[in-house]
């Protein structure tokens, strides 16, 4: 049967199991080969509490975005969501909000994976120089790929997925036989403010589904497949992620804080020896460099498209005269990643970039109990969260929760960052009056002569 086209022009093609496959290889990223140290070590064994939390509170946020979702079928996700219900202002917010405070500062805590887990097989790479060096080698090598073109970072994309899969399912198959019992056994209870620091450093694992919906042009009877996928994808995500956090626990125990940098690198040695470790390491480190490598081709197209309307500085839109790609925009966004990644490790990072992306979702949110005022046609049935607003308040008191345990420095950055956009959009639309006026004024002498 032949695809039909969205109201953009735009073939309707993705399906359920195309959705929840997208979800599923933007979420199963980099970030679980290091997390489930972390986790243990602030929580111990009780660490499984934090991923029923993020679990229950991304189910939440997962079935707004579905709902929204199913009512706004124009490609742009997040972005477009809350442009629709807030208007450009707000839109332009969490356009800057998602470039920056996920794409550049997620990657760049990427990037800090691929040295950790490095410097366990080379121990040189500890060093904070030869860590710049590499990152300098690294994306300067994805600029350049990316500025020649985007057929060689598609090929080695295609391979991602099943290079970061296999190696995670044969932990879970096999891993379980090596499963202590007594490592799974709850000394106590963690305070309240631990369990709240951990969810947000753990978030940074659990997001990225929302990037699928950017092309919710491109999905076929939005209405019911966004839920549908969406659902399946979070559902699959979720036991990937328990199953792993337990056989780490179960394997290792007390002793997983001697492997922060690479946990499932030592349960798979535990499992197979050394070659195991070796494996897990080489695919978390081709695991986050597929991810960099995505954003690295993908955002600046973005920062292209936003500069040519106005959004983003005019030199961005600038496209190389033999190689036909937006070359400056790809040299200035990889910069940027290399600027945080040698600014910060992982933790650090990732918890900004958590913090930025709950602002996100805190204003989708936002958008979809407002949209529900808009009455609906018999036609234009769309998903409905059950139980009212309910379910939103949960994400929402969940989100606030969580933004809590945000340092007062964090919190600062963040309100900084956000005025500087203000200032920037108003800055830009008053340029973009003064640049109009001689315009009309120059229509109307035409006219009255």
């Amino acid at each position: 049967m032949e695809a039909k086209n969205s109201v953009e022009g735009l073939k309707q093609v993705i399906g359920v199991r195309g959705l929840a496959t997208t979800i599923i290889n933007g979420t199963i990223g980099a970030g679980i080969y290091v997390l489930p140290a972390i986790v243990s070590i602030q929580m111990g064994a009780a660490g499984i509490l934090s991923y029923l939390f993020c679990g229950a509170m991304l189910v939440a946020i997962m079935l707004c975005y579905a709902e929204i979702g199913s009512r706004v079928s124009t490609s742009g996700g997040s972005y477009v969501y809350v442009e629709t219900a807030f208007g450009p202002f707000a839109g332009f917010i969490i356009n800057w909000l998602y470039f920056f405070g996920w794409g550049i500062l997620g990657s760049a805590a990427l990037m800090n994976i691929v040295a950790d887990s490095l410097s366990v097989l080379i121990p040189a790479f500890s060093d904070p120089l030869m860590r710049a060096l590499l990152y300098l080698i690294l994306l300067g090598t994805m600029a350049w790929v990316n500025v020649r073109g985007a057929k060689q970072s598609v090929r080695f994309l295609g391979f991602i997925t099943v290079i970061k899969v296999i190696p995670l399912l044969g932990i879970i198959i096999f891993g379980f036989s090596y499963v202590k019992i007594n490592n799974l056994h709850w000394q106590h209870l963690p305070p309240v403010s631990t369990l709240g620091e951990t969810v947000l450093v753990l978030f940074f694992a659990f997001a990225g589904f929302e990037t699928s919906l950017g092309a919710s042009g491109e999905i076929k009877n939005p209405k019911r497949t966004i839920v549908r996928g969406i659902l399946l994808g979070g559902v699959i995500v979720f036991l990937f992620y328990i199953l792993l956090q337990t056989i780490s626990q179960g394997v290792l125990g007390t002793q997983i804080s001697q492997f922060k940098d690479a946990p499932l690198a030592a349960v798979a040695e535990n499992i197979v020896g050394p070659v195991g470790a070796t494996v897990v390491l080489m695919a978390a480190m081709v695991s986050c460099l597929g991810n960099v490598s995505g954003d690295v081709l993908a955002t600046p197209r973005l920062l292209f498209a936003g500069a040519k309307d106005g959004l983003f500085p005019k030199f961005l839109s600038k496209v190389h005269v033999r190689f036909a790609t937006p070359y400056l925009a790809v040299i200035t966004y990889a910069a940027l990643i290399f600027l945080f990644s040698v600014s910060g490790g992982f933790k650090t990072l990732a918890i900004l970039a958590s913090g930025a992306l709950l602002l996100v979702y805190m204003a989708v949110i936002l958008a979809m109990i407002k949209l529900r005022t808009k009455k609906e046609t018999a036609i234009e049935k769309t998903f409905r969260v059950p139980g009212g607003l309910l379910i939103p308040f949960i994400a929402i008191a969940a989100i606030t929760w969580l933004l809590g345990h945000l340092s007062k420095k964090e919190i600062l950055s963040t309100v900084i960052f956000t005025a500087i956009i203000c200032v920037i959009y108003f800055f830009m639309k008053m340029f973009k009056k003064k640049k109009l006026m001689p315009e009309v004024a120059d229509t109307i002498l035409s006219v009255e002569e």
